[in-house]
């Protein structure tokens, strides 16, 4: 952290894929002394870019984001000894993400359903070395028969749901017809089903809940 007149100030970057959710953060965050904003991103690419160029102790970045998605930057930053601590920001209901996020590295979660003051507490505590996590129902995340799943397994389950063939996924999705038949073992085996007539039954479920 900063050393500015004696007063230690949390470097932040800011990402997320709505302007507004950026402009907000933006302002909320810099009329706060405790606070510099660094950088401001639209996409998880983009935030990358500002981990390359910049030194900054906590990024708070979205879920769902384009080019590189909040897991994916996750996944990136992990054995890296220069990373910023991360804090996922989302309006996501997806009751797993939480864990999700922790299980990839994260440092805190907050929901924007929340009041701002939630998220200026949670990057208070995660600046001082701790953990910041709502708590979850585990029982509620076991109705999910999707929770476990990677972004590519995920992706790959919408594409089966829409009818495509193994070749047709590999095609779109640039890798070899084994690859994806290695996806379709894992994710037959997470979703408890034997084939892709079940797996889609199963996302088809979950969808229209």
């Amino acid at each position: 952290m900063s050393d500015r007149h004696d007063t230690q100030i949390i470097d932040i970057a800011i990402a997320d894929k709505s302007p507004i959710v950026q402009s907000g953060l933006r302002a909320m965050f810099e009329s706060d002394e405790r606070f510099h904003v660094v950088a401001v991103a639209a996409d998880g690419e983009r935030f990358m870019e500002a981990v390359n160029r910049l030194s900054f102790d906590i990024g708070i970045i979205g879920w769902e984001m384009p080019y590189l998605s909040g897991s994916a930057v996750l996944r990136t930053l992990r054995g890296r000894e220069d990373a910023p601590r991360v804090v996922i920001y989302t309006g996501s209901q997806e009751l797993d993400i939480p864990r999700q996020a922790m299980a990839l590295g994260a440092a805190g979660f907050c929901h924007k359903s929340d009041p701002p003051e939630r998220l200026v507490e949670t990057v208070l505590a995660v600046a001082q070395g701790r953990m910041a996590f709502p708590y979850v129902d585990v029982r509620l995340l076991e109705l999910n028969p999707l929770a476990g799943l990677t972004d590519r397994e995920r992706e790959i389950l919408a594409a089966l749901a829409q009818g495509m063939t193994n070749q047709q996924l590999a095609d779109a999705l640039k890798i070899s017809l084994n690859t994806v038949k290695f996806h379709l073992k894992n994710l037959y085996g997470k979703l408890g089903v034997d084939n892709r007539a079940q797996a889609v039954a199963k996302y088809l479920g979950r969808a229209m809940r």
